[in-house]
């Protein structure tokens, strides 16, 4: 039995949170989905800053693009569109018989535009007409900015992958601007079925945090409750997704056929050694989700990963788990909305030396034109 495989029985959607040509080429993506059930894929400016930045699989297409005269950014979006559009014909087969349930992959708006509310519209607007495929989605931020902007594009028929989300806090705006935006679609006449989002929902880095205040009280309290708080946070922002979804709230627009928008678990690699290495992964199986693994724990769960309905387990100790953080005087809110911060500028960072990378290359290329 494959973990992998099996996982879809439990209600749960394992995607790639990884992406480079060479696995589109070599038949490495089509025997993830074939032999171990893979249904999805993600990326990030991280992931094409390691798959560009630091293989060789973009030359030749680079060489051309540095002759036809394309800039930086234009050179970078060329490439990764080129890759978006490989990937999702490889899922399109699974996208058309799971009738657009699954067989997604994302592309993200530059993390410059994470404060910037009509930018970040225009270049997912523009990006997802480029792209020209059913089953991609635009991957935008929960952040202030962002959150107008989900209502937007969702309003537009856009599918969304909302990222970078951390908290109950996040989840509830971004829930409600899905709502928002179906609404508008519904209302201008469009067919809400058609539309998909999932809510990303970071999970490890919550763990990492917290475990650094944890150690820094030097009490035994406070280390009994480490390596839990993640778990916790992800289990109580999902029994709040079954109140929104399966309740009146959401029931016009299921009945006007519209999918639920599910969440996905994201930064689910395990991040102390101390701890299993498919933590993130065994505690978080349930109905209406989406696991996305990087390569390192894929080959884990595929090898010892275990299988349960545990995403619904003790969720009652989960939140008070969280009301003994805030006794001990670590505050949730502000660790997570701190963890935005960082992301947005982490994959900020990714970005620049992205494009410093190509920039380089450009000019090494036209040196030896």
């Amino acid at each position: 039995m494959n973990p992998l495989v099996e996982l879809y029985a439990y209600g749960q959607s394992f995607w790639y949170d990884n992406i480079r040509r060479k696995f589109l080429q070599d038949g490495t993506l089509l025997r993830l989905i074939a032999e171990d059930g893979l249904r999805g894929m993600t990326s990030n400016p991280s992931i094409f800053e390691k798959a560009i930045g630091q293989s060789d699989d973009y030359d030749e297409q680079m060489a051309e693009l540095v002759s036809a005269g394309l800039d930086t950014k234009g050179i970078y979006e060329t490439l990764a569109i080129t890759d978006i559009q490989m990937a999702c014909d490889h899922f399109a087969d699974l996208y058309a018989r799971s009738q657009g349930g699954d067989g997604y992959v994302s592309l993200e708006v530059s993390p410059y535009l994470a404060h910037d509310t009509v930018g970040t519209i225009m270049e997912a607007q523009r990006l997802f007409a480029a792209l020209d495929r059913q089953n991609v989605m635009i991957k935008v931020p929960a952040t202030a900015a962002g959150i107008p902007a989900i209502r937007t594009l969702i309003g537009a028929g856009i599918n969304v992958n909302i990222t970078l989300m951390f908290s109950m806090q996040h989840y509830l705006a971004v829930a409600q601007a899905y709502i928002d935006g179906l609404n508008q679609f519904l209302e201008n006449g469009g067919n809400p079925a058609r539309i998909a989002s999932v809510a990303s929902f970071f999970v490890s880095r919550v763990d990492t945090a917290v475990d650094a205040r944890l150690a820094a009280l030097d009490d035994p309290a406070a280390v009994s409750l480490m390596g839990k708080a993640a778990i916790a946070n992800s289990r109580v922002v999902y029994k709040q997704f079954r109140e929104i979804f399966h309740g009146p709230t959401f029931d016009p627009l299921r009945a006007a056929g519209a999918p639920v928008q599910r969440l996905l678990w994201a930064s689910t690699s395990t991040k102390n050694p101390a701890y299993p290495d498919t933590l993130y992964v065994d505690e978080l199986i349930g109905a209406e989700t989406v696991n996305t693994m990087p390569p390192q724990t894929i080959e884990a769960f595929r090898h010892h990963g275990k299988l349960s309905y545990s995403l619904e387990r003790d969720v009652d100790q989960a939140q008070l788990l969280l009301d003994n953080l805030a006794e001990l005087g670590i505050d949730l809110d502000e660790i997570t909305e701190q963890l935005q911060v960082d992301g947005v500028r982490a994959f900020a960072n990714s970005f620049e030396l992205l494009l410093n990378t190509i920039s380089r290359e450009a000019y090494r290329m036209q040196g030896s034109a």
